[in-house]
C-alpha cells in the first residue's frame, strides 16, 4: 500500500502524518505531486532512455526535496499573486506562473500603480484647466488645446504616430468616465500573467487574452528620480546585468523612471529588438512636459499566450535612444547581452 507524508494546513511539521491514499481527499495536490515527480525525473533523465516509473519502495531524497520545494514555491507564488491583485487598481487580473525552475517571488519589489517621486521631487497631479465638451470626439477638446490631434479612434485604438504626445481628458474636464478620450487613465483592461521564461530571460509577461492592434496595454511606472541619480544607479544596474531605467526625455532630460524596486506588471516585461509594444508619452492631470506618463500600446494583434515585449532603447519620441549607438569613452559601461532572438537583434540591451 502507498503512504504519503502529509503536512496539515495550520499545524507544525511535528504533527505530520503518513496516510494511505484512501484517506486523502485532495485530488489537485495529488496531481501536483505526480506532476512534480514526473518533471523532476524528466529533467534528471533528459536524453537518457530510462523509464520514468519509480519502482523503489521510497522516493529518493533528491526527488522528495524537489517536490517539497516545488510545493512551497507554489504556495509563495499564490500568495504573491493574491498580493498583486489586492494592490492593483485596474480591471485586468494578474496571474503568476513558474513551470521552469524553483525561483520564488522577487524579494525586493513593491507593487505601485502610479509614479513614486523620490525625495525632493514634486509631482503636481492636478490639472489647471479642463474641457467642457459634451462629445469630446467631435468638439475642440484637450488635445486641440495642446495643439495635437485626439489620439484615439472610436474603437479605442491609437491612431497617431509614435512620437506624438497623447493628451487625455483630466479631472477638471466636464465629460464623464465614458469619454472616448479616457483610455490610459483607466488602467490595464487585460488579464496578464507574470511567468518564468525558459530562455534564460528570467520573468516575463504574457497576455491571457487576445489584444487588438494599436490598443493600450499598460503603463510603465516606477520611482521618479533625477537624471544624475539615474546615471549613478545605471552603473550599478549594468554591473548586475539588469535594466529598469526609462528616461523621461519628451522635452527635457531632467528625470528618469526607475522600476527596479517600485513598479507594476511592466517591471517584468522583457526587451525585444522586434517588440509588440510601442511607447507613447501621455499627459492627463500632470501637464508638466518634463514628466510625461509612459504608456505601452500594441503594435499588432497579440494572441492569448503570447509574450509581451518592448524595446528598452525606445524613447517616447519613437526614436532609438542614442545610448544604443554612442559608445564613446564617456558612455562606456558594462554591456548586457540581448537574448530576444529576433532576426533584427542588435546584440545588446544597452
Amino acid at each position: 500500500m502507498e503512504y504519503y507524508l502529509v503536512k496539515w494546513k495550520g499545524w507544525p511539521d511535528s504533527t505530520n502524518t503518513w496516510e494511505p491514499l484512501q484517506n486523502l481527499k485532495c485530488p489537485l495536490l495529488l496531481q501536483q505531486f505526480s506532476n512534480d515527480k514526473h518533471n523532476y525525473l524528466s529533467q534528471v533523465n533528459k536524453g537518457k532512455a530510462i523509464s520514468l516509473k519509480d519502482n523503489n519502495k521510497a522516493l529518493k531524497p533528491a526527488i522528495a526535496e524537489y517536490i517539497v520545494k516545488k510545493a512551497k514555491q507554489r504556495i509563495a507564488l499564490q500568495r504573491w499573486q493574491d498580493e498583486l491583485n489586492r494592490r492593483k487598481n485596474h480591471k485586468g487580473m494578474i496571474f503568476v506562473e513558474n513551470t521552469v525552475d524553483l525561483e520564488g517571488p522577487p524579494s525586493d519589489f513593491y507593487y505601485i500603480n502610479e509614479y513614486k517621486p523620490a525625495p525632493g521631487i514634486s509631482l503636481v497631479n492636478e490639472a489647471t484647466f479642463g474641457c467642457s465638451c459634451t462629445d469630446c470626439f467631435f468638439e475642440k477638446c484637450c488635445p486641440a488645446e495642446a495643439g495635437v490631434l485626439l489620439a484615439y479612434n472610436k474603437n479605442q485604438q491609437i491612431k497617431i504616430p509614435p512620437g506624438t504626445p497623447i493628451y487625455e481628458c483630466n479631472s477638471r474636464c466636464q465629460c464623464g468616465p465614458d469619454c472616448p478620450n479616457r483610455i490610459v487613465q483607466k488602467g490595464t483592461q487585460y488579464s496578464l500573467c507574470i511567468f518564468r521564461t525558459s530562455n534564460g530571460c528570467g520573468w516575463g509577461v504574457k497576455t491571457l487574452v487576445k489584444i487588438k492592434r494599436m490598443s493600450f496595454v499598460m503603463e510603465y511606472v516606477g520611482e521618479v528620480i533625477t537624471s544624475e541619480e539615474a546615471e549613478r544607479r545605471g552603473q550599478l544596474y549594468d554591473n548586475k546585468g539588469i535594466t529598469y531605467l526609462f528616461d523621461l526625455d519628451y522635452e527635457s532630460d531632467e528625470f528618469t523612471v526607475d522600476a527596479a524596486r517600485y513598479g507594476n506588471v511592466s517591471h517584468f516585461v522583457n526587451h525585444s529588438c522586434d517588440p509588440n509594444l510601442q511607447v507613447f508619452n501621455v499627459f492627463i492631470d500632470n501637464l508638466d512636459t518634463r514628466l510625461p506618463r509612459i504608456a505601452l500600446f500594441s503594435t499588432r494583434t497579440i494572441y492569448a499566450g503570447e509574450e509581451l515585449t518592448f524595446d528598452y532603447q525606445m524613447k517616447g519620441s519613437g526614436d532609438i535612444s542614442s545610448d544604443s549607438v554612442d559608445h564613446s569613452p564617456a558612455k562606456k559601461r558594462v554591456r548586457t547581452v540581448c537574448k530576444c532572438g529576433a532576426v533584427t537583434c542588435r546584440g545588446y540591451l544597452n
